[in-house]
This record gives structure tokens, sequence and C-alpha cells, in this order.
């Protein structure tokens, strides 16, 4: 009966009406919590990650909502005697959870174990970059066609903004740097590569091992406090743990591995063994003769955690590099087409070369609470090189067309060059985590040690005169000696905080806030520096699909070595002492991005653009000649960087992953009062890195990677840093891989000893284009100088296997 006909008809009482207008409310209360009830809670992964724009959907209530950054969410369902709530993420599996009678505000925390799909290969959710440093998927390491065996560089190679002008190298120029710019860690130790390299010829394989890899993160600009004094790039490796039983080997004409890995929750262990000889690759360089180079290294990574509170750590690495070369003859024609010459050589005499390097880091972390941990680190790094030649060349330089000898001479290289480094470094991190702020603070101290005894000269002769032809003397046209040590102490260290917000009512905009300071005191040259350094990400509101990130700092590119090497010239004798005057180099950097994920014909892709500018001073002005840099370390001056990076990565055929860039660039410094660009000003690049299966099939893949790049401006040697008058051709470069997966035993539910088995063929430079290494200058008595083009390798077909246990 309603309630007004109960009071018409019971009698009338002053204690009557407030009772029945308390039980009015009083039900009235009850039936309105009765209708509805609010679930919030937080979604995360099988490691407590955070899960974003994971699904909470009820499907007999048809509401579903997302949740945000931080995995939270919060939906308000109504009351039923049990309501089934579906949490579910593309790549993990989905869970339900059944709700008895729910009233009121309930909170739940639900874990999503991952799936596993197309064998072994995890689908998940893109990660969203909101810091200046970009997680890179470890899957394409796998399969793509390689000729360095490099595997982890050439992923790098092919991003926005990154170039290289050398398949023979695992080095690469970032937005206008040099290959020195580019800072490279391994579980956060910063690691070196040989100092006296300086053709791709002679480098081996670098110390990252693809086979060990877990995470790849990689900065082209504007990145954290936290990483080292570098003014360009920043590539952050870290090795992952195995859980289980694996292996895997790989078989190659251009070298082999093997790698073997064993865990469980309190130990495991990574061990890794590499050879690698480019002989036959090199076979197809126009100077002949019996190339002999082999490289070999072991690789471990052991890991101990015998509880919840502490982690040991050990990484040792030990790799050797021999290069031999016997040159006999070589041919080269050049030119135009109205205009061909050819350049014929005969040599005599041989290169012997050794690079020996020794790696090692030991890391103990305690956890001292569910907040914060304290890490030691301490790491050592050795390296003995020696570089030996004597070459001797006779040559002719003939004119095409009119059979007429443009120059006829001989010329005699010789070198020995020996050096030995060593740099211990002893580091304590801390973390801490307070609500929404990630801590961060660091303090190291650094000892460096290297010695180097070098001695080398080039003599040429020409229709019976040397040059330079002075006619009174006998002059080399270059000699070098170097006699020097180094000994200096490193202090360093950073404090950073990134910090998670959010701003607005029902739709919240997502912010990511980073800054930090870092300081360098180096002992050698007694400067101090301080590096401060930001960043912010926005993700709008009314567009989760949008990135916003903005990011500035000052960066210090602190001497080392080779930048501390001046050369002064006296009658005909260059000698390189080490200048204690030099100090660090200066880069402000601006950078603003705009991220956006989008769907096309139901597949997922992603557009970056990225626009940067760069302002140098205190520039320590080089010179490039193949892979080799030589620095003024007398002179400074001041220069800029510019540029545009544009990024598109999707899933062009389903179930894929490719890309394409584009780049824009700009570098100039000022020389002696003029704007003139640096020897890495390239004005634009393109990659395209593009995969895909054959029709009707997922067990055939290919794997497509383009590559073209402006020329670098070069100049006639010894005529100093600033007459870059000339450009190189574009380096254009196509490299084909067809994979097979022969026997693929994942899904079986009997374990064999080969889970995989995938066969394979590469066609490297695809179109067998002439590339532009470098170039050898002829001068005729005239002094007429003729830059003879050194050109790359040319199109071969590597076949390879890898088997999977």
């Amino acid at each position: 009966m309603p309630a007004f006909h109960v009071i018409q008809l019971m009698k009338p009482n002053k204690y009557l009406f407030p009772l029945l207008l308390l039980l009015l409310l009083m039900t009235g209360s009850n039936s309105l919590s009765a209708q509805s009830f609010t679930l919030s809670g937080k979604v995360t992964d099988s490691e407590q990650n955070p899960i974003e724009l994971a699904s909470v959907s009820c499907v007999e209530q048809g509401k579903m909502t997302s949740t945000n950054l931080k995995g939270e969410f919060k939906i308000t369902l109504k009351c039923t005697d049990s309501v089934v709530v579906k949490f579910s993420m593309v790549g993990y599996n989905a869970r339900k959870r059944v709700f008895r009678n729910p009233r009121g505000n309930l909170k739940v925390n639900i874990s999503l174990p991952s799936m596993e799909a197309l064998g072994e290969v995890v689908v998940t959710e893109k990660r969203r970059q909101t810091t200046g440093t970009e997680q890179l998927d470890i899957k394409h390491l796998q399969g793509t066609p390689s000729a360095s065996g490099n595997a982890v560089e050439e992923l790098i190679q092919q991003q926005a903004g990154v170039s290289t002008h050398n398949e023979l190298s695992s080095q690469y120029n970032v937005r206008g740097g040099s290959f020195d710019e580019n800072s490279v860690y391994i579980n956060q130790v910063e690691v070196y590569r040989p100092f006296l390299v300086r053709s791709g010829q002679q480098e081996g394989l670098s110390v990252i091992n693809p086979d060990m890899v877990s995470a790849i993160g990689f900065s082209a600009g504007g990145f954290e406090a936290k990483y080292g004094d570098k003014m360009s790039s920043v590539l952050d490796i870290t090795y992952r743990k195995p859980t289980k039983k694996e292996a895997t080997v790989r078989l190659s004409l251009l070298g082999a591995t093997a790698y073997a890995g064993y865990g469980n929750k309190k130990f495991s262990m990574s061990h890794a063994i590499r050879y690698k000889t480019n002989r036959y690759l090199l076979g197809s360089l126009e100077t002949k003769g019996e190339y002999k180079p082999n490289f070999l290294d072991y690789q471990t990574y052991l890991s101990y955690h015998p509880n919840e509170r502490w982690t040991i750590d050990f990484i040792g690495n030990i790799s050797e590099n021999h290069y031999n070369f016997k040159p006999t003859d070589r041919e080269t024609s050049f030119g135009t087409l109205e205009d061909v010459k050819s350049f014929k050589v005969y040599f005599d005499g041989q290169e012997k070369d050794i690079f020996r390097t020794y790696f090692g880091s030991l890391a103990i972390t305690r956890k001292l609470n569910e907040r914060t941990s304290l890490k030691l680190l301490a790491s050592a790094f050795y390296t003995k090189e020696q570089e030996t030649f004597d070459i001797q060349g006779q040559y002719w330089l003939t004119d095409t067309q009119t059979d007429n000898n443009l120059g006829v001479g001989t010329y005699m290289e010789h070198a020995r060059n020996y050096l030995t480094g060593d740099v211990k470094s002893l580091k304590v991190i801390v973390n801490h985590k307070v609500k929404r702020h990630d801590i961060e603070g660091s303090l190291s101290y650094q000892f460096e040690h290297v010695k180097e005894n070098s001695h080398e000269y080039e003599m040429r002769d020409s229709s019976g005169y040397s040059i330079p032809h002075t006619g009174n003397r006998l002059d080399l046209i270059y000699s070098l000696r170097a006699s020097n040590k180094l000994k200096s102490e490193r202090l360093q260290g950073y404090l950073m905080d990134t910090y998670r917000f959010t701003s607005g009512g029902e739709r919240l905009t997502h912010y990511t806030l980073n800054y930090g300071v870092r300081f360098n005191h180096w002992s050698f040259n007694n400067e101090t520096t301080v590096s401060p350094r930001v960043s912010l990400a926005i993700i709008p509101a009314k567009n989760e699909n949008i990135t916003y990130r903005f990011a500035t700092g000052l960066y210090y590119q602190a001497p080392f070595y080779k930048e501390l090497r001046d050369t002064v010239t006296q009658d005909g004798m260059t000698v390189a002492r080490l200048n204690d005057k030099v100090k660090s180099q200066q880069s402000i950097h601006f950078l603003a991005a705009y991220d956006r994920r989008f769907r096309m014909n139901d597949r997922p892709f992603k557009f970056t653009a990225e626009a940067y500018y760069k302002l140098f001073s205190n520039l320590i002005p080089y010179n490039v000649n193949n892979m080799k840099i030589t620095y003024d370390g007398g002179t400074t001056c001041d220069g800029y960087a510019t540029g545009l990076d544009l990024k598109l990565f999707g899933e062009f055929v389903p179930g894929t992953d490719s890309w394409v860039t584009f780049s824009l660039m700009s570098v100039r410094q000022k020389l002696n009062g003029d704007w003139v660009p640096t020897p890495t000003d390239q004005k634009y690049a393109i990659n395209l890195h593009f995969t895909d299966f054959f029709p009707g099939s997922t067990r055939w893949l290919m794997t497509l990677k383009l590559a073209i790049a402006d020329g670098l401006p070069f100049s006639a040697p010894h005529k100093g840093l600033g007459n870059l008058d000339f450009r190189a051709p574009a380096y254009k470069r196509a490299d084909i891989g067809m994979s097979y997966l022969a026997i693929d035993n994942t899904s079986l539910k009997r374990k064999k000893l080969i889970r995989k088995l995938w066969l394979g063929a590469d066609c490297l430079n695809l179109f067998g284009i002439n590339n532009v290494n470098s170039y050898y200058w002829v001068t005729d008595v005239t002094n007429q100088q003729y830059a003879v083009p050194n050109y790359l390798t040319g199109r071969q077909i590597n076949v390879k296997a890898q088997i999977d246990f």
C-alpha cells in the first residue's frame, strides 16, 4: 500500500508523522543503494606492472570502461544477485569475477597473465613513450638480413634521425653527431669500443650480444639525467634472465653463434659464444687479396636472487679480433659517362691488426623496503690494440677514352700503432618510490688509464717525384708520431625524479614530468660541469591516443682520449700531444614531439613526428676518414643542428610489424668566421623496414631493409677542417631476407629437443649499388689531385640456419 494511504487510514498521532518520515527516508535510501554499486581497482600483469587501456566490462548490463595509464578503473553497475565482470586486454588471458549481492563501493585488484600466440611470440600492447627514451621491440632482431652481424645496432640504424654510410660497421650518426657522441649502456654500465679502429673491415662484433638482450631503450635526444655525458644519443641495453632451460644455435656464411641459458626462482645464467668472419663479404670489394678477418667472443650473465631483499648480478665478456690482409691488386672505374677514368693498382705488403678487450661488471642490489632499493655496481674495461701495416702500391691512372696516362706512381703506407686502455668504475644507485614520484640518484667514481705509442706515415711518388715536391728536400705527404699517457679520475653523479600526475574531471589529462641534474668532474683538465634536464609528456583527456612530448636540457660531451689529441706539424712531421686545456663540448637540446596511435583496416599504427634544435658551443672540429675520427684538440667553435624526424610504425601486413622513417637535417659550425657544414651534415635520410608473409603461409617470412641517405661532405686530405668542398654520392642500399620455419614443435604437449628450425637466405645489396665509403687521392707532379672512390661491398648471397632448443 502506498505510504500516503497509510497516513490517511491511521489515526493522527504527534509521534506518528516523524516516525513515518524517518521510515520513508530509510526506505528510499535503501532502495537507491540497492539499485547500483561502484566497482574500482587496478589491473596489472604478472609482474605487477599496470596495464593501460584494459577493458572492464559487464556484458549483461551493457557497460564497459577502460583502465587509465596507471591501470586504474572505476565503473558503476546495477545491483543484482550476481554480477559478472570481465577484465581483458590484447595479449593477455581474460579473467572474469563474479560479485554476489554487491553493495556500496567495492575495490578489487586483477592480475592478467600474458598469453602466447604464434609459437612463443607474446603479443602485447605497444608501450607508450612518455620520457625521452623509446622502448624498441626485441622481436625485430630476429630474421633480419645483416652484413655486420650486429643486430641491435642495425635496428638502431633504421630509426628516425639515425643513419649509417657503412654496412660493415656497427657505428651510426644521430642527428648530426659523430660516432663518439653516442653512449651505450649494458645493465646500467657504460661500455666502450676500441680506439684504433679506422675501417669497417677491421671491426668485429660489438659488445652487445642480441641473444642475451631483453630490453632496448633508445633516445635520439632529450634523454634523462641518469645517462652519461654524450651529446647525441643513448642506447640502453638490459640483459635478460632466463627462467628455464633454453638454447639457440645460428650458422651462416658470415659466422656462427651459440647461446645457452638456464634459470629458476633463485638463480639464472646465460652463456654465449660468437664467431664472425666476413672474408666472404670482403671478397666483393674491388681491392682483391687474401682477407683473413676473425672475431671470437664469449659472454656470460649470472644472477643470484637468494631472497626478496638481495640480488647479485655478474656480466663477463672476453673478445679477440684479428684482421689480417694481404692485398694483391685493384681496379676502379670512376667519373662521368663522358669522362671515365680507370685506376689500377698492384700491391705488395700486408696488414695485421689485433683488438683484444675484456669487460666485466658486478652488481649487488639490496631492497630496503617496498619503495626503496640500493645498488652497488663495480665495472672494469680493458683493451689492448695493435695496428700494423706496410703496404706498397704501384698505380696507373688512365683516361679510358684517350688511353692517356694521367698519373703513374707508387705509394707506401706504414703504421706501427699500439694502445692499451683501462677504465674502472664504482657506482652507487638509490631508487625510491613515493606516491607519484620515482626518484633515482647515483654517485660514481671512475679511474682511466690510456697509453699510446703510434708511428705512421705515407709516401707518394708520381713520375719520379715525391709528393709534396719541394725540389731540395725529400718530404713525406703525411707523418705522425704519438707517445702519450693519460691517467685521470672522474667523479660523476645525478639526481632525477619522474612525477606522474593528472588534471581534469571525469576525463583526465595525464602528465609525466621528468626532471633532474647531472654533474661531472674530471681531474685531467680540472673541469666541473652541471647538466640540468627536463622533459614533459602530456596525454590529453579528449584523446588518449595522442601524446605530446617536450624536452630541453644542457648536455656536455666530456672529453676523452681522442678529443685530447692535438697535432702540431713542423718540418713535415706531425706530433700528437694531449692538450689538458680542452674543455667539454656543450649542446642545448630543444625537442617537441607528437605521437598518435590509430587503427587503419582494423590494424594498429603509430605516427611520430619530432622537431629538434641543438645549439652547440665549444665544439672541437674533426675530420672523418672511413670510420676514423681525427680531432683538432687546439680549436673550438660554435654550431647548431636542426631537423625533423617522421616515423610511421604498424602492421602494414597483418601479424607483422613494419615501419618507414623520413628525416630532414641541417648541421653547421662556424670556423674562421664562416658557417660551414660539419663532416656529418646530412640533408635527408629514408629508412624502410618491411616484413610480409608469403601468401597462404605464415611459415615463410620476408624482410626488406631499405636505406637512402644523403652523402656526407669531404675534402682532400691534409687540407684543414673547414674546407669540406665536396659531397659524396648518396648512400643507397637494399637488403632482403627470406626465412622458412621448417620445424615448429612449440605447440606440442610432449617436449622435443628441437623447438624450432629456421632456414633462410639473404641477398645483401640487392641492387648491387656501388656505395662510396671514402676516397683515395692521387696526385700528379703538377699537384693536381684525383679523388678515387673506395667502394663498399657488392651484391652477395648469405645462407643461414637457426635452431632453437
